[in-house]
This record gives C-alpha cells, sequence and structure tokens, in this order.
C-alpha cells in the first residue's frame, strides 16, 4: 500500500498540476489524509515548488459549524479566504484538492443554511473561480477514503474492508499499482483526445438523447470545442483536472436545450443526497422538476443564480469504462460522472467554446455560454441510453448506442 500510495502522489503532482519549478502549490485536504499529503508535498518540493501551502479540513468541525451557527453567519465568506486564493491564483499558484465526502455529513441541517453558505462560498470565490475556469491555473482533484464514504459505499463490509475495498477501488480508478501510473495517463490521454478530435471534426449541430425516462434534444454552438483529459492553461502548462476522468465534455447553447431528462445515479451536494430527480426544460432553461430524494435541496441549487437552471456542460462517458465497470454507486460526483454520460447546471468552461478564454461578458452572452454561481455534474448515462449526433443537413448519426460510443 505504502508503494501504491506514493505512485498515487507522484501522479497527482506530475500529471495532476503538474508542477513547475519554482512555481508554489496550493493543497486542500482532510485532516485524515496526512500521509498522502506528506508525501505529496515532499514530491512538489523534489520538482522545485517553491512553496506548498496546506488548507485543512474535518468533517466533524464541519458540521459542529452547520449545526450551531445561524443563517446570517453562514452568508458571510470571509475576505483574508477569499484574498488569499486569489493572490495565489495571480502569483501563478497550481492548486490540489484532495476529496473525502460523508455522502450525507449534513442530511440532518436546515437546507436553507447549506443554500446560503454555498451561495456565499460561490459570490466570494467568483473571481477565483473564474481564472480556474479559463483556465489561468493548473487544477486538479484526487479523492481518499473515510469511515463514513466507506460504509455508505459498501455496506455489507466492516468498517476495516470497507476502508479497505473503497482504497482499491479510487486506485484502480486512477490506473495506479504497477508502478506505471504517468505512462497510463499519458496513453489515456491520447485516447481521450482522439475522440474529442472526432468530436470536433463532425460539429454536430444537436444530440437527440433518448432513453426509457429521458427525451432530449441538445443544440450546439458552432464554434463549440470538445476537451477530453488533459488541459493547458493560458500560458501553455499541461494539466489534468481529474482523476480520474474518462469524459469528451464541451457546452450546449443557453437556450438550446428542449425536452425531459432523467437522472440514473445520486448527486451528493453540500452534503447531502439528490437522487431520482427529472428535469423538464424548455429553452435551455429548468421549468419544472421532481425528486425522490433531496427535492429541497434540488430546488435550493436550481434557485441560486438564473444561470443554475440552465445547463454549462454537456459530456460523453461510456457506461463499459474502467469505473462503470466496478459496478459501484460511489456515491461521489469525481467517480459517479465519470461512469456515466453526465450534464452540469450552471456555468460553462470558457474553453469549450473557441476564442471563450478572451471573450468579454457581452461576447460570451451573444455565443449563449451559460454563466453561474455554480456548476454541479448530475449524471444521465445508463445501459439504453442512445444519443443521435445531428448534422446541419438534418442527417442522424448514431454517437451512443445502448450506453457506449458508437463512432
Amino acid at each position: 500500500m505504502e508503494k501504491r500510495l506514493m505512485e498515487y502522489a507522484n501522479l497527482a503532482i506530475a500529471t495532476g498540476v503538474n508542477v513547475q519549478r519554482g512555481q508554489k502549490l496550493y493543497i486542500n485536504a482532510p485532516i485524515h489524509a496526512v500521509k498522502l499529503v506528506r508525501m505529496l508535498t515532499k514530491i512538489a518540493y523534489e520538482r522545485g515548488a517553491a512553496e506548498v501551502v496546506h488548507n485543512w479540513m474535518d468533517d466533524e468541525l464541519e458540521l459542529m459549524k452547520y449545526s450551531n451557527v445561524t443563517i446570517e453567519d453562514l452568508s458571510v465568506f470571509p475576505a483574508w479566504k477569499i484574498k488569499q486564493m486569489e493572490d495565489l491564483a495571480e502569483e501563478g499558484a497550481a492548486f490540489l484538492h484532495v476529496i473525502s465526502p460523508d455522502p450525507e455529513l449534513l442530511k440532518d441541517i436546515d437546507p436553507k443554511k447549506i443554500a446560503e453558505a454555498n451561495k456565499a462560498n460561490s459570490i466570494g470565490l467568483k473571481a477565483f473561480r473564474e481564472k480556474m475556469m479559463k483556465p489561468d491555473n493548473a487544477w486538479s482533484i484526487i479523492a481518499v477514503p473515510n469511515e463514513a464514504w466507506a460504509e455508505k459505499v459498501y455496506p455489507e463490509a466492516t468498517t476495516e474492508k470497507a476502508m479497505e475495498m473503497l482504497w482499491d477501488s479510487i486506485l484502480k480508478c486512477s490506473r495506479v499499482g504497477e508502478g506505471m501510473a504517468v505512462e497510463n495517463w499519458d496513453n489515456h490521454n491520447i485516447r481521450l483526445r482522439e475522440k474529442t478530435d472526432l468530436l470536433n471534426s463532425k460539429k454536430f449541430v444537436k444530440f437527440h438523447y433518448r432513453s426509457e425516462k429521458t427525451d432530449l434534444i441538445v443544440e450546439m454552438s458552432p464554434k463549440q470545442a470538445w476537451k477530453g483529459g488533459i488541459s493547458e492553461t493560458t500560458n501553455g502548462v499541461s494539466f489534468n483536472p481529474n482523476i480520474p476522468t474518462e469524459e469528451a465534455f464541451s457546452m450546449p447553447k443557453r437556450d438550446g436545450v428542449n425536452g425531459v431528462l432523467a437522472s440514473t445515479m445520486p448527486l451528493n451536494y453540500g452534503g447531502n443526497l439528490i437522487d431520482e430527480f427529472v428535469l423538464t426544460f424548455k429553452d435551455g432553461r429548468v421549468i419544472d422538476f421532481t425528486a425522490k430524494k433531496g427535492y429541497e435541496i434540488l430546488e435550493n441549487l436550481l434557485n441560486t443564480d438564473e444561470g443554475a437552471r440552465y445547463l454549462g456542460e454537456i459530456a460523453l462517458v461510456p457506461v463499459d469504462s474502467p469505473i462503470s465497470n466496478l459496478n459501484t454507486i460511489f456515491y461521489n460526483t469525481l467517480f459517479d460522472e465519470n461512469a456515466s454520460c453526465h450534464f452540469a447546471f450552471g456555468t460553462a468552461y470558457k474553453g469549450c467554446i473557441e476564442g471563450g478564454e478572451t471573450m468579454t461578458e457581452e461576447e460570451l452572452k451573444e455565443n449563449q455560454v451559460n454563466t453561474s454561481l455554480v456548476h454541479v455534474d448530475f449524471m444521465v448515462g445508463s445501459k439504453d441510453l442512445n444519443i443521435d449526433g445531428i448534422d446541419e443537413e438534418g442527417n442522424r448519426v448514431p454517437v451512443f448506442v445502448d450506453g457506449n460510443w458508437a463512432i
């Protein structure tokens, strides 16, 4: 395990954020990941990092805060945190987020508190997140288990065994374990680039999603740009935002989504689960929705701002992929979105439209690029999902058949 962890840490630093000599690195991590964070820090300094800045989190402390403070307290995001993140971004730092969510940490907390805190966070870090979305800075997300998460994913196992199983799944999904993780990711990025190159050459004007519960038309910009796997900062540094990842993604036209879309996996949002939800779109906007679980949480998310009711991302992921083939619901977007085709509520990545990184807000609006305080992925893929690409002449090309690539 020690050897696998070191390989994982090296992958995160070398391929995830690709730390450069003389660069600062910010690591956001839970306190129970201290062993891994020490490995990450050591490797970063060995690569020439100028400084590694650490921000520590703890679920119990987070729950204490939400249980005791008022909604008014949560509506104020600390100015010093805003300054820290914006200053680091301006200095060219890379950002590595080590996530370890308890899927139901805040299940007994008033949803209005969660909504207010999420909104304050989004407003406070708006300028910082815009730099990440362009992207001006390299950033990446990796995961480590915790007991509550492991028990949720593997309820039939003892806590110790569940932790062992979740660690094993995380490392397998991340292509870690044989000492070849960086090389594995180089090859994986090439395969993903082949799919994005193909989609960029096709430039479909629409996609038609069909399954038992979904019937949706998604219009695309003629300037659409498909991305996948490796990304590049505005000054030319390559990085992998998500470890793991299996997606090819772009952005739909803001007002070009119509029909009914059903989720196929639970969405963990703000320490709560939203499950079995169905969205109705008209001219891009969610005009109606239902949810078997977490209706109020979903309602608060969609009411964050006007852009939250529109889509900012369309992502294609086959059901025959390393993560999906584990037949495991992770209750975590980093993993579940890479086992399933998905969309995202809210803001779009500017790089998903040609020239988007340098467009003004008015130009982005003219080009149907959605903007919002939020960007939240949710899963819609299934073994009965079929997606047709429609070209300018109205010809249909099967892109996905029964949940897998057909092109």
